[in-house]
């Protein structure tokens, strides 16, 4: 299963041609795709029309939508943090680590445009889609 984070969904609705996007297009339909509810939130949160939200939520919803947080990811997602902070690596936002703990957490591969997970992915073992 690949996670696709909210980095890659905005720069896909938007029409950005990265290789994240790229990877995201060739696999629709091919691979099995998911996002979390917080992706969905800051995903959606950012249309301004309301046509544009209706449109992205209808395409959203056609794929598996896991609800991230829970008791089990909190504290996991703590520990991760104080892991990383330990080695002098501070995650700057706690949605992408509870994210990237998740990911880990379940086996899955974690499809992104953004820096802040390579520290997980360096030090924790986050699978990243290459």
């Amino acid at each position: 299963m690949w996670i696709v984070d909210s980095s890659v969904w905005i720069d896909y609705f938007n029409g950005q041609n990265t290789p994240q996007t790229n990877l995201l297009d060739a696999a629709l339909g091919q691979r099995a795709i998911g996002l979390g509810d917080i992706i969905l939130c800051e995903v959606l949160q950012g249309f301004r029309d309301q046509r544009d939200f209706g449109l992205a939520r209808q395409s959203l919803f056609q794929f598996t939508i896991y609800t991230i947080g829970g008791t089990e990811i909190a504290v996991k997602s703590a520990e991760n943090y104080r892991s990383l902070r330990r080695q002098g690596i501070t995650i700057r936002k706690t949605i992408d680590c509870l994210i990237a703990t998740f990911v880990i957490e379940r086996g899955f591969s974690l499809l992104h445009s953004d820096r802040d997970f390579d520290p997980f992915e360096t030090h924790l073992g986050l699978n990243v889609v290459r």
